[in-house]
């Protein structure tokens, strides 16, 4: 299968999508929205194979190589804060908008995680492509994927079609994972902590990355519980020598989440950590639910102060003595 066939439980914005083509109507710009690892990448990349190949096997094969002129995709830097510089947008990307189509009928130009390619703190780069945005030329169409949309431009926003994603189901993201012939006694944990999200479910169910974040975020609870200042100052610096910060953080949303909602839970099966209910209930009962709600919300601030630039090990000593002080 290619095209929007390929595309998974995300059937709200395929039918909007194939209304749109079916009527000639496709916008000059969308937004697609919603958490990461649901899809919408590959959404882009779909939509425009179906307008550019049109059933071309050879048109198609082209695309998924990323070799076709009419469908081009633009990621953030690998370096630095990651945006897209101006420079390279006005000189590099956004001539090409001049004079396509160049093959086909219609060109799509794609940048995933618009949101890191041109924050709204970095705002030149962002005034250039809005400026693109507001003079469209025809059959000339432009998709922005993020999972944190209000950090863009309003007037970017305002521009685009909006497109909305959601979480995938327990049963897709096995199928995902099952195709990556990871470990059974992985997958069902890695996708109650994923949260509905296939990149975090993969890298969570390889390499026993679930047995041992999961630990983790235990004895992270527990100094945050009974330890003085010395102790969750190693924590934090443990936590920041984490390759996968923004996961284990994601983790600790989760197990706070589970605390806040055990006493309402009749099913534990339903809990994140669903593996270890018994020992989350034991723990939720020395917690009021509004603390362990409220420490969901500490910790989604720190990460996205840290997706802001903010200094890691500050933001990290801030959150666990945070962390300490909501009971």
């Amino acid at each position: 299968m290619s095209g929007l066939d390929a595309v998974m439980a995300q059937d709200a914005a395929v039918q909007t999508l194939r209304r749109a083509r079916e009527l000639g109507r496709i916008a000059s710009a969308y937004l697609f929205d919603g958490p990461s690892g649901v899809g919408k990448e590959l959404t882009a990349i779909a939509i425009a194979t179906d307008v550019v190949a049109g059933g071309d096997p050879h048109v198609v094969d082209r695309i998924e190589a990323g070799i076709h002129p009419d469908v081009r995709v633009f990621r953030p830097r690998d370096e630095g804060k990651r945006n897209i510089q101006v420079e390279v947008l006005r000189n590099e990307i956004l001539p090409l908008a001049q004079f396509a189509p160049f093959e086909a009928g219609s060109t799509f130009f794609i940048f995933p995680e618009a949101d890191v390619s041109f924050p709204e703190f970095q705002s030149e780069a962002a005034n250039a492509l809005l400026k693109t945005l507001e003079e469209p030329r025809p059959n000339v169409h432009f998709i922005l994927t993020s999972e944190r949309p209000d950090s863009l431009l309003s007037t970017i926003r305002s521009r685009c079609q909006r497109v909305r994603f959601g979480r995938l189901p327990t049963v897709v993201l096995r199928e995902i994972l099952q195709r990556e012939e990871l470990s059974e006694t992985s997958i069902a944990p890695a996708i109650a902590l994923s949260a509905g999200r296939a990149d975090v479910a993969l890298e969570l169910a390889r390499d026993g990355t679930v047995e041992e974040l999961t630990d983790f975020v235990f004895s992270v609870d527990e100094a945050v519980r009974g330890s003085g200042p010395g102790t969750l100052l190693d924590f934090a610096e443990k936590l920041g020598r984490r390759d996968d910060l923004e996961l284990a953080l994601l983790a600790m949303e989760s197990f706070y989440r589970d605390l806040a909602i055990s006493s309402l839970v009749e099913d534990p099966t339903v809990l994140a950590f669903s593996g270890r209910g018994d020992e989350v209930q034991q723990r939720a009962a020395f917690i009021d639910p509004s603390a362990a709600a409220a420490r969901v919300s500490l910790i989604h601030a720190c990460i996205e102060s840290m997706r802001q630039n903010a200094n890691r090990q500050v933001a990290l000593d801030s959150l666990l003595f945070g962390l300490r002080g909501l009971r």
